[in-house]
Formats: structure tokens, sequence, C-alpha cells
């Protein structure tokens, strides 16, 4: 174990988490709702540091990330737990798995930061994503990681539900490059219903990302019956669209898995009406996740030439020069 970040103590022995924007009070010998933190008297220690959940090889269009070194490789690694409950979790094996109860659950491996790093290098990635569970629930192996990582050259981004504080986000902020952040609803009901969370702290999070100069990128996973209306399509475009027009959204398929079974696939009519819903309400890059042969292709938004085409998570071409449409010269918003 090591001491965790980010809490104060508080009276009777107990401290308050300031990680996440659950914001736990956890009493003596009692664990956050992430199920990784825990308060043994009086200080705060994180379970998950330096035990690896998942660590793999992926594009870096797997995350989805498609305006940061589009075409290269990204080291991927998690613990597991999440500060989240959604019935829907598609890595719901890891990310709900827990230290609370003795038994990890998936098999877990000591893997060091440094380690990471030097895979990272071995395995000629460009980045290392922290990724497929949340991210922010092993923050300190993430920041260890992340400056180790930064030093030899290396990027950093979340692939993150965005459920951190201000505090969180501004430690973050030297060594943290991008953050693929879902915005899962537009509601709060659902939010709290679904995710056991709130939506607020997800917009403030969005927002504070992206003017602490971190790329973001958004990704909802459209759900039959939950999030595929009209109304709050047009509620998380039009979000978006008032922080960055520029900010790429992507609208991806749902599958049934863990608890939610009894849903059907996206229809892809559906993902088609959300990219119009985007660009309607001014986002200039819009995508669709989970399928095939159409919505993944990037094009200038000023001309409409065609800058990199995608076969799935693959780069099958890519025209762009220096960040830069060579028809019209535009600048294309990313990391490039």
């Amino acid at each position: 174990m090591k001491e965790a970040l980010l809490y104060e103590k508080i009276k009777d022995g107990a401290v308050r988490c300031h990680l996440c924007s659950h914001r736990c009070r956890i009493r003596d010998k009692g664990f956050g709702f992430c199920g990784v933190r825990q308060n043994i008297e009086g200080i705060l220690y994180t379970h998950a540091y330096g035990k690896a959940a998942a660590a793999h090889v992926d594009p870096i269009e797997k995350k989805p990330f498609y305006h940061f070194f589009p075409g290269s490789l990204s080291f991927s690694i998690a613990t597991i737990g999440c500060n989240f409950r959604c019935e829907f979790c598609q890595n719901w094996n890891i990310s709900q798995a827990s230290f609370m109860d003795g038994s990890s659950g998936p098999a877990i491996e000591e893997f060091t930061p440094q380690e990471i790093v030097e895979a990272a290098l071995k395995n000629k990635c460009r980045s290392i994503s922290y990724t497929y569970t949340e991210p922010t629930i092993f923050f300190e192996y993430a920041m260890d990681t992340a400056r180790l990582a930064k030093e030899r050259g290396l990027y950093n981004n979340f692939v993150t539900n965005g459920y951190m504080t201000r505090e969180c986000i501004e430690m973050a902020g030297p060594w943290l490059s991008a953050a693929n952040i879902d915005l899962k609803f537009f509601r709060e009901s659902s939010y709290k219903n679904i995710c056991s969370a709130s939506l607020k702290p997800v917009l403030e999070a969005i927002r504070l990302m992206r003017e602490s100069g971190i790329w973001v990128e958004i990704t909802t996973l459209v759900v039959p019956g939950e999030n595929d209306s009209e109304e709050e399509l047009e509620g998380i475009a039009r979000f978006i669209a008032g922080v960055d027009k520029n900010i790429p959204w992507h609208v991806s398929r749902f599958h049934p898995d863990y608890k939610a079974t009894h849903n059907h696939p996206t229809p892809e009519a559906t993902l088609e009406k959300a990219s119009a819903i985007g660009k309607k309400s001014g986002l200039k890059f819009v995508y669709a996740g989970n399928v095939y042969g159409w919505g993944n292709d990037t094009r200038c938004s000023d001309c409409g030439q065609l800058l990199i085409k995608r076969e799935m998570f693959s780069v099958s071409e890519y025209n762009m020069e220096k960040g830069r449409c060579p028809e019209c010269n535009a600048k294309i918003p990313g990391v490039f």
C-alpha cells in the first residue's frame, strides 16, 4: 500500500478524500466508494499502487483519440476499481472488482512505474494511456508513471469518466497531455440512477481540463432507451460546442453487457442521427464508434479535404502536413 494524495484528516479518526467528486468521508478501517482507498488509523492508503489488472499495447484510436497522435501506439494500463457503478460497463470484470473484501478478483500483476515506461518504449509507443477502468482511482500510480514517462519523451492520457475534483485536475496538469472524457448522459437522474454519480462535476471537469490546456475529446456511448433521444443528444452536443467547437465528439454504438443485457445494440441509424445533431450544433468533428465503414475519417472543417482515413482502429491514409490541411493550410486542432 501507499499513502494516498488529496485527503484531509477530520474528527473521530475519519478522513475526507478529495480525489474524486464523491469526496468520501471514510471512517477508520473503512474504504471509499471506489473500493481502492482505505483509512487505516487516520491515514488514507491506496491499495492499487503498482498492481496492474490489465496492460496492453493498443492503437490510440481504440481509446478513442482521433486528434492525439493518430496512427500511433499507446501502452495501456489499468488497476481494478471504479468510482461509478454503470450498469452497461464493458470492462466490468475489472472496474467493478474491489479490494474491500480481501479478494481482488481478476489476476493482478506487480508492475512498477519504471517497468511500465520501459515497456512503452520497448513497444515503440508514443504515449501511455491510463484506461479500461477509471484512472482517477489509481491516481498516485498514474502520476508517478506519467512523470517518468514525460522525462523519457512519452505523452500521457486519461480515458476517464471525468468525475475528478478541481484539485485532482490541477495536480495532473503538468504531466497529463490529453483526456477522453465519457459524457454519458445529460440528465442528473440518469447519472444518479445508473452510475451512482452526478452530472454537474463531469461538466465542470470538461470545462476545467479544456481551460487548463489538456487536449479533450468526448465519448458518449449511445444506449437505446437511455440517452438516445434527440433532446438529450442535442443537450450534450450544445454543451460541448459551448465549451469548444473543436472538441471531437465520439458517439459510440452500445452492445449489451454486464447488467444491461436487456437493451438492444444501438442501431446505426441512431448514430447517424447523433452525428447530424452534433454537426448541426456547431461541432466541427463528430465520429461514430464501434461501426465499420463510415464515421471514422477526419476531414478539414474548412474545406472538407480528407485528412485521415481510418479502417476501424487503423489509419490507412494520412494527408496532414505539420498538423495542417494540405489543401487550404488550415490548422487542425489536436496534438499531432
